[in-house]
């Protein structure tokens, strides 16, 4: 009996079909850089040169985490691809940077082409959130390596900044002023944690009040927040010293990669809202607050250092792109590598 790739687990022809799924998603993402579409071998992207005196490309790579164990859990994929866009866009704009492609992994033990080309749609409105093209993609079909109906993400971003308008934190100094700019929610840090908090004691389906009255489904399956443009937006009216995008490690942990030796950031927690959901993990899960902000973003899912004389501005831009921000705290003397400290 002659043996196929598809009695071995891979159906070829399901990920031809994915192609032409995922196409009319990724076509309205492309600039006019971009000089081909989905499909070929790699990406081209012709680099407008002129734009810049001299430019530097800046890359990021990340994931989504065990966030994805919710969307398998609820079977909703299609505001995943969000998260892995912002996770990849926002790091590379917070140097400065305008984002300019992007690229993703999929990989699953057996391709359900419907199921993938709803992670692509997300993707897809991620990268037109950002203002950068799915440039292309690597769709993986692994048989027996992962669980039924399961998938893991990877995405993959290149943006280009003016080597003069790199945000490096270098000119940061005591007296500036730190402003934090509202998360959507989670994120898409700490999931383990917070599913271990609420998942294991409630259904994907159970309704808070806390929540206004969403599901824990709906309020964990929450979009990160795509900050790109508004960064962007911001460096042109304020000269912004320092960003920090709040990821994995809290405002501890990533406030500190944007500063310079001898400074430390002092926040203090009355300054700003936190999402009800942060609340739940906590309150559920018995978690204490050192580890919350250790774990979480907590309500800032970026923050910005300006000079004391430019806060008003930034608020001003802030508020007229919609965005919920406050000044969280200040810039003071430090000793040694940079530090930041939530006070309540």
């Amino acid at each position: 009996m002659a043996l196929t790739y598809r009695d071995a687990g891979v159906d070829i022809d399901e990920g031809d079909r994915l192609v032409e799924l995922i196409k009319p998603h990724a076509k309205p993402t492309l600039r006019p850089e971009v000089l081909a579409g989905i499909g070929g071998f790699g990406g081209l992207f012709a680099l407008d040169v002129k734009k810049y005196r001299e430019p530097v490309l800046v890359s990021g790579t990340d994931g989504v985490g065990t966030k994805l164990k919710v969307a398998f859990a609820t079977g909703r994929h299609d505001t995943i691809g969000i998260d892995l866009v912002a996770m990849c866009v926002n790091d590379i704009a917070v140097v400065g940077a305008e984002p300019l492609f992007f690229l993703d992994y999929f990989a699953t033990g057996k391709l359900a082409a419907e199921q993938a080309a709803e992670v692509v749609k997300g993707i897809a409105e991620g990268c037109r959130q950002a203002g950068c093209a799915l440039i292309g993609g690597e769709t993986a079909e692994l048989p027996g390596f992962y669980q039924p109906e399961e998938y893991d993400l990877a995405g993959f971003a290149v943006g280009c900044v003016e080597r003069s308008r790199i945000v490096d934190g270098k000119r940061v100094v005591p007296g500036d002023v730190v402003i934090g700019i509202a998360s959507s929610g989670l994120h898409s840090n700490g999931y383990s944690l917070a599913r271990r908090a609420l998942l294991d004691r409630h259904a994907p389906g159970t309704r808070f009040d806390a929540l206004g009255g969403k599901t824990l489904a709906e309020a964990l399956l929450e979009p990160t927040r795509i900050y790109a443009k508004d960064v962007l937006a911001l460096l042109e009216q304020v000269p912004v010293k320092a960003f920090a995008h709040i990821t994995g490690g809290g405002l501890p942990g990533n406030a500190p990669r944007s500063l310079p030796d001898g400074v430390r950031a002092v926040l203090e927690e009355k300054r700003w809202p936190r999402p009800p959901i942060f609340d739940l993990v906590e309150q559920e899960g018995g978690v204490p607050r050192d580890e919350m902000y250790r774990t979480f973003n907590m309500g800032l899912g970026l923050v910005a250092v300006v000079g004391a004389g430019d806060e008003a501005a930034a608020h001003a831009s802030l508020r007229g792109r919609g965005l919920d921000a406050w000044t969280v705290g200040q810039i003071e003397q430090g000793e040694g590598e940079a530090t930041c400290e939530v006070v309540r």
